[in-house]
């Protein structure tokens, strides 16, 4: 029988008062490290420091006081190391708040040599076979080669990671295949985030293959686990299939060129391809005129235009005039697009009016050509305003481009964005895949990603059996771009603008020399494991790189996604495509760092599915240059990386039950010349050398990732085979109590009872040991029987049984004899 995939309902997600310490930006008042130039505030040159966060509280505390989170974070043990633009101040106000500031020697890196290992206690034990008192646990053991180098990495846990006096240690050792012994003994690195244990890991190179690790604790645990293959032995990509065409894109593109090739596309191939626009219009590519006029002390004030800059906030012109005489008021002259404010003075004939009440009569006075005007940031406005030496031209800086943009003009004004649908079966009867780029604006390379990968389908279908096997068995919605307003900000003015351009900031960050740190992280701004309910990685301050929005879905961009998976209900899987952590991730991707309370983990057969699934599509990746995703970079990306409140993976999962990616391209690459890994950027170089990072060939290998991706959905639309399942040992009789556990022979979700009834969508899930673990184990102490089903990720079940009617399920008993 096969059903609709079960939706998991988010009920009872925890919620707690956000515990972030929420400051004021880096600067208040008068910052020594800002000048005044022709009425504007121009800040001193950061620089790129690298830092260490003990975790997810403290990347939020980082981000809420207004620094820019570059790039290159990654698990360490201690936390989260990572990447932060910030001036001299503003280092030593990192430090005050707890970050660790690394220097250039420091920083983690995992060991090359073996050491010895630990020292364990005299009572070690034998080998633990895997029971329900297993104390150490071997998760994972992958070994995978690149560019002639082959690794070993090792994934275990102790059931006592979390004792902290003393710290309990892991070694790992490593035989040299069949019929060697274990040596090479290596220390293990303990993972702890937000105060969680969550695991002991190494990655170090070999020469040779291992059959096997063994892991010991200090304690005294061990045990030994088989080493797996990761991404070794795929099959070729596309791109090796005689006469496929590929390599369209000739370098980075803005969304004006994307959305063109999409309806060029479209035009071209209208028997597969068409354009959906989306409803909602974004914020636009447009500011209001600004200026700062008088510094940035007590006698400064901001003045912002009421119309657009582009629809006349531009021409505005704003004027401080002292006149002649004595016990003056003050007021507003306007002619024209002039605002002159003529300063009040007092009965000695000296200035009297303050930075306060002259906002004031901007505000009411300026016959509508001014809408707010304030003191500068968190200053109240008490001191006396000097005149200007003339009048100060309001401005959007948005013809302010920066060194290397693009040729021309961007369109001004709110922006409709299309979706790419690609498909010959464009009826809802296909399985739907979604792939939206370029969420986060500086990230150039998701955009090229997915633009090749909507080349390679239109352009090979008529000539690629394997290709219009893909076209025909899926329907595609390619997103080339879902933050055009953002995205044409870093092409053109900010090359690290993150964020979309709504500004939604008070008065204290309006000022336009914030204007790099405004507008809303449209991953941040869903409804589940949202950071309004409690959980880490969303924050409250407009100025942070992860600012939520003064409420979920409050902007365009994410209401555009809701709609079109509504709209499109076929729709069943995701790739939300960013750059540059080289990961790939799905859920739990949320938080509650007080305790580490995740989002609910996907049942066991979901999580098997992602496995699955990932080790496809990196096998692709893999194939084009030997790029490596490591497996420590693979999984809920609350355990890969670190909590992200409100992202888009985890409201189209758990809301609509949609198998949603979240993509990091790119990331470090091994180069063997150097014998170490070298990670990337937002916008590497277009072509380069072929070991090191290139936005070329990051967009190569990992459009052949989201080829793979189209047939791994294309597969599951046309899985109508029953899962099977049997428990390990089985039914039977037996002396002393037994341990016991479920099997599948593919991804699957198994529902159980063991009080005699009939078991149901309802009943019980078989459930990981602990995330990143295969199942648990059953420790049978009296006579048990166990009845079950399994359910595959495309919603078949075993046997055929209807959990809403009778049928037949699974049957086994465990019979202890006294």
């Amino acid at each position: 029988m096969r059903r609709g995939r079960l939706r998991l309902a988010l009920l009872a997600l925890p919620a707690m008062v956000v515990s972030s310490v929420l400051t004021a930006s880096p600067s208040e008042g008068a910052n020594p490290a800002e000048e005044t130039v022709a009425g504007q505030v121009r800040r001193e040159d950061p620089e790129l420091v690298r830092i260490e966060l003990a975790g997810a509280a403290m990347l939020d505390k980082v981000n809420d006081a207004g620094f820019d989170i570059e790039h290159g974070l990654k698990r360490v043990p201690n936390g989260i190391e990572g990447e932060v633009l910030a001036t001299t101040e503003e280092i030593a106000e990192l430090r005050a708040i707890g970050v660790k500031v690394l220097d250039d020697d420091e920083g983690f890196v995992w060991p090359e040599e073996a050491d010895g290992g630990i020292a364990t206690t005299s009572d070690a034990q034998s080998v633990q076979p895997l029971t329900h008192q297993t104390t150490v646990r071997v998760v994972r053991a992958d070994w995978f080669t690149t560019k002639g180098q082959g690794f070993l990495y090792v994934e275990a846990r102790t059931t006592e990671g979390q004792q902290e006096s003393p710290i309990v240690g892991m070694q790992v050792e490593n035989d040299s295949g069949k019929n060697t012994p274990f040596g090479f003994a290596r220390t293990m690195s303990r993972f702890v985030d937000s105060g969680q244990y969550m695991f002991h890991r190494n990655l170090f190179k070999l020469d040779t293959r291992p059959r096997q690790v063994r892991i010991t604790s200090s304690t005294g645990g061990i045990t030994t686990g088989a080493v797996s293959d990761w991404l070794e032995g795929a099959p070729p990509p596309l791109t090796e299939r005689p006469g496929y065409r590929y390599d369209f894109i000739g370098g980075y593109q803005h969304p004006q060129q994307l959305y063109a090739r999409a309806r060029e596309i479209a035009e071209q191939y209208p028997g597969i391809a068409e354009i959906i626009h989306l409803p909602n219009r974004t914020h636009g590519y447009q500011r209001k005129a600004q200026a700062t006029i008088g510094g940035t002390g007590q006698s400064a004030v901001v003045v912002s235009s009421a119309a657009w800059g582009h629809e006349g906030g531009n021409d505005i012109t704003v004027e401080f005039v002292d006149r002649p005489g004595a016990d003056l008021p003050l007021g507003v002259e306007v002619t024209g697009n002039a605002v002159r404010v003529q300063l009040a003075k007092d009965a000695g004939g000296a200035l009297a009016s303050t930075a306060a009440q002259v906002a004031t009569v901007l505000e009411t006075q300026s016959q509508g050509l001014i809408d707010r005007a304030h003191p500068y940031r968190s200053n109240a406005g008490t001191g006396i305003v000097a005149a200007t030496t003339g009048p100060v031209a309001l401005t959007d800086f948005l013809d302010q481009k920066r060194a290397g943009a693009p040729e021309g003009e961007v369109p001004r004004g709110p922006a409709t964005i299309p979706v790419l649908r690609i498909g010959r079966h464009r009826d809802g009867s296909k399985p739907g895949v979604l792939i939206q780029a370029q969420d986060h604006a500086r990230e150039w390379v998701p955009a090229t990603t997915s633009l090749e990968t909507a080349e390679r389908l239109v352009r090979n279908y008529s000539t690629d059996r394997e290709t219009k096997r893909i076209v025909n068995d899926t329907d595609v919605f390619f997103i080339l771009s879902n933050n055009p307003d953002g995205a044409n900000y870093s092409f053109y003015n900010f090359a690290l603008q993150r964020k979309n351009l709504t500004n939604h900031c008070p008065d204290e960050d309006a000022d336009p020399g914030r204007r790099d740190s405004w507008g809303v992280d449209l991953n941040r701004n869903y409804r589940v494991g949202s950071g309004h309910d409690g959980y880490a990685g969303g924050s409250t301050s407009c100025t942070s790189a992860t600012y939520q929005g003064p409420e979920e879905l409050s902007e365009p961009e994410s209401k555009n996604i809701v709609w079109l998976v509504e709209k499109y209900s076929n729709i069943k899987f995701m790739m939300s495509v960013h750059s540059n952590g080289g990961q790939l991730f799905w859920q739990p991707g949320a938080y509650i760092a007080d305790g580490r309370i995740t989002t609910p983990r996907p049942p066991l057969g979901d999580e098997a599915f992602y496995w699955q699934s990932a080790a496809r599509i990196l096998s692709q990746v893999k194939a084009y240059r030997e790029t490596v995703v490591t497996p420590e970079n693979v999984g809920g990306s609350s355990d890969v990386l670190y909590s992200s409140a409100g992202n888009v993976r985890e409201d189209l999962y758990y809301t609509y039950g949609i198998y949603a990616f979240g993509w990091e391209v790119g990331g470090s690459v091994y180069n063997p010349a150097t014998g170490d890994w070298q990670g990337g950027s937002f916008q590497p170089p277009w072509e380069g050398d072929p070991n090191l990072v290139s936005g070329h060939s990051e967009t190569m290998e990992y459009a052949n990732g989201i080829m793979e991706m189209f047939r791994v959905a294309a597969e599951w639309g046309r899985d109508r085979k029953d899962p099977t399942s049997q428990l390990k040992p089985g039914g039977g009789r037996f002396r002393d109590p037994v341990d016991a556990r479920f099997e599948t022979n593919e991804p699957a979700t198994i529902y159980y009872t063991t009080d005699g009834s009939r078991p149901t969508l309802q009943s019980p899930r078989y459930e990981a040991t602990e995330f990143r673990e295969p199942g648990q184990v059953f420790h049978v102490t009296e006579t048990t029987t166990f009845h079950w089903f399994s359910v595959d990720a495309a919603g078949n079940v075993e046997r055929n049984y209807d959990p809403d009617k009778n049928g037949r399920y699974r049957k086994a008993t465990i019979t202890i004899v006294d």
